[in-house]
């Protein structure tokens, strides 16, 4: 009997394809990835996939460039090993902020990832909670889009206390933060933030009461956390009580860590779609939530024909 199902894993993130794995019950395949001197990619899968639906795992973390032409490489050896199909598991979509022209004469570099693995070979793309919900649209090729809520939920709900407030740090983030406050019966506050340049923000206003109470700031990702501790500073001028944030992706560049664990944030809770740095993880303010569970799941529904977004309801 053939098997029906193989997971591989690149560089990125081995230990959540690992975790993946051990859940839908099938080993790991064997595939070796290696660099020529130059720095040029290589894959040789070590498995028979002739007829086999194929899942990469392969979140498009830092170093962005060399896991996404990872991604890319695996993607069309498994095409011209005769798979039967294709799936790129892309739990961090990297690129994703770039999903429009910002300015005259820039790119639009989240649709020409899109172009890339389409013309590698992927034949479905699943990824976790998009920086832009409407990424998804720059594909002809079916897309998963899950969302690390469930998870994030179980661990908020006893943690809060009644009358606990959702805050979106941007206007941008209003219908995630409006989601969970819904589901944990929160209230919803709103930070009005103004961005002088990249990767540097201001906070200037809070939408709703916040005096007294515990705050989760929910984000898509952490970056260089500056409008991370200037929304938690911001609250805490206000009168918040405790100031939690919740972000599925923890990018942590430049001086994320610093200024995380410099700021008035009790904690940050995080998902493991990108590894955290052994050094980061000995700072006593970051709490991982593995998702493994959950995108095991979604794999174990694509692959049956069963519905995916009833994960969600």
């Amino acid at each position: 009997m053939f098997k029906s199902i193989c997971i591989f894993s690149g560089h990125s993130n081995p230990v959540l394809a690992e975790q993946i794995a051990t859940y839908l019950e099938v080993p790991l395949g064997r595939v070796k990835i290696s660099q020529f001197s130059d720095g040029e990619v290589f894959a040789e899968v070590r498995e028979n996939v002739r007829g086999v639906d194929c899942y990469v795992v392969q979140p498009t973390c830092a170093p962005v460039n060399d896991h996404l032409m990872e991604l890319l490489v695996m993607i069309d050896t498994l095409k011209r090993a005769s798979a039967a199909s294709i799936t790129a598991v892309m739990p961090y979509y990297g690129y994703a902020r770039q999903d429009r022209k910002v300015a005259p004469r820039t790119p639009i570099t989240a649709k020409l990832v899109a172009d890339l693995l389409q013309s590698a070979g992927a034949s479905r793309v699943v990824a976790m909670d998009l920086h832009a919900g409407q990424i998804q649209g720059f594909f002809n090729i079916p897309f998963d889009h899950l969302y690390a809520m469930p998870v994030f939920l179980e661990y908020l709900q006893p943690k809060l206390q009644p009358g606990s407030v959702c805050v979106s740090p941007d206007a941008g983030g209003v219908e995630r933060a409006r989601a969970y406050a819904k589901r944990l019966g929160s209230e919803l506050a709103i930070i009005d933030k103004r961005r002088a340049a990249a990767n540097v923000s201001e906070v200037m206003n809070i939408v709703g009461a916040v005096e007294g109470r515990d705050c989760v700031i929910i984000d898509d990702m952490v970056d260089t956390a500056g409008t991370l501790t200037n929304a938690a500073r911001a609250l805490t001028e206000r009168g918040a009580k405790r100031v939690f944030a919740c972000a599925t992706h923890g990018v942590l560049s430049g001086p994320a860590v610093e200024r995380i664990a410099s700021s008035v944030l009790e904690e940050v809770v995080l998902a493991d779609t990108i590894p955290l740095k052994p050094e980061t993880a000995k700072v006593g303010k970051f709490k991982v939530l593995s998702v493994a569970r959950l995108l095991g799941e979604a794999i174990k529904r694509i692959h049956h024909s069963d519905s995916v977004s009833s994960l969600f309801v």
